[in-house]
Formats: structure tokens, C-alpha cells, sequence
């Protein structure tokens, strides 16, 4: 069964750093678009980034408010997808979930939360 298991959360000070990663164990995550969103108290989940598969080209896309702080990678030899965060603000704090698109076949996370206070 495709079940998609995210790690990495935590609590970290502004200014700091954290990595979520992303593996679906014994699926080959380089056949699915990946990628990460979040869901902020009372607030909606959003698009965080995403990078395409093997027959996209990994071609990424970030949301602009984490481009050049955030940055979504592969791991091919580990089937995960990872999420690195840099300089992280306050209003950062959400919890992540982790997507897998496959053709029409939409996977979730169960996520995983990252906090960033000082």
C-alpha cells in the first residue's frame, strides 16, 4: 500500500534551519510529482514547492514566499524528497504534508509540524 511518511519537524529559532524528508517505502518516488505544502492555525493548506518526476525533468516551483530560503531536492538513492528550510520566520510555523501525484492518483502525508520560535 502507497502510504507516503514525512520526518524531520521539529521546533527551531528564527533565522534557523530545518530538513523535512519524505519517503514511501518500497515505491520509487522518482515516477511521482512531489511536493510539500502547509497548513497554518485557522488558515488554509497552501503550496509550498514541488518537483517534478523523472519524465518531467525535476523541474521545480516554490512558492514566493519561500523562494530563495526553501529548497526541494531528491534523493534517489533513499527514495525521498526533501524540503530544506533556511532563514525560517514565524509565520513559517504549519504543519507540512508531503504530496505524491501520480497521473490522477493523489497521495497525502499525515504531516508533520514545524514550529519556529523564539
Amino acid at each position: 500500500q502507497f502510504k507516503l511518511v514525512e520526518s524531520g519537524g521539529g521546533l527551531v529559532q528564527p533565522g534557523g534551519s530545518l530538513n523535512l524528508s519524505c519517503t514511501a517505502p518500497k515505491f520509487n518516488l522518482d515516477l511521482y510529482s512531489m511536493g510539500w505544502f502547509r497548513q497554518a492555525p485557522g488558515k488554509e493548506r497552501e503550496f509550498v514547492a514541488s518537483i517534478r518526476g523523472i519524465a518531467g525533468g525535476h523541474t521545480t516551483d516554490y512558492s514566493p514566499s519561500v523562494m530563495g530560503r526553501f529548497t526541494i531536492s531528491r534523493d534517489n538513492s533513499h527514495s525521498t524528497v526533501d524540503l530544506q528550510m533556511n532563514t525560517l520566520k514565524p509565520e513559517d510555523t504549519a504543519v507540512y504534508y508531503c504530496q505524491a501525484v501520480y497521473f490522477f492518483q493523489t497521495f497525502w502525508g499525515e504531516g508533520t509540524q514545524v514550529t519556529v520560535s523564539s
